[in-house]
């Protein structure tokens, strides 16, 4: 099966809503690159994302704050497909999120604040 960006925002989607980041990292290219428009500068490295968002997500286990993240629709940054995530509760928006896949890999993930969540085409679908 050729991944394609839909299934890879569904890949990130899944461990967000499951805080499990076990499931992506066979799927990052090896020049993989994290960015965040709340950071400065970029992750450049497989192993560096990896450590970043197990620690992100094990802050949200121990907070007891609820991360979820939806599949969405909206054309932005050369793209069509995105993950909205939200906190505490489905309607608290904070991200949208970009998926760039080269060669069957996830080459970069994109954590953007516009286009704003609330511009996007919700689907409802909360991958677990």
């Amino acid at each position: 099966m050729k991944l394609t960006e839909a299934d890879a925002l569904r890949v990130y989607a899944r461990m967000i809503n499951t805080l499990d980041a076990s499931h992506i990292g066979a799927l990052l290219d090896d020049n993989f690159r994290y960015s965040s428009q709340w950071m400065i500068g970029e992750i450049t490295s497989k192993q560096d994302y990896l450590d970043h968002i197990k620690s992100r997500l094990h802050e949200f286990k121990q907070s007891g704050v609820r991360a979820y993240a939806e599949m969405a629709v909206v054309s932005a940054w050369g793209h069509n497909e995105c993950v909205v995530t939200a906190e505490g509760e489905k309607e608290n928006l904070i991200a949208t999120v970009f998926a760039t896949v080269k060669n069957g890999k996830i080459l970069r993930i994109d954590m953007c604040a516009t286009p704003y969540p609330s511009e996007t085409m919700r689907s409802g679908e909360y991958p677990s």
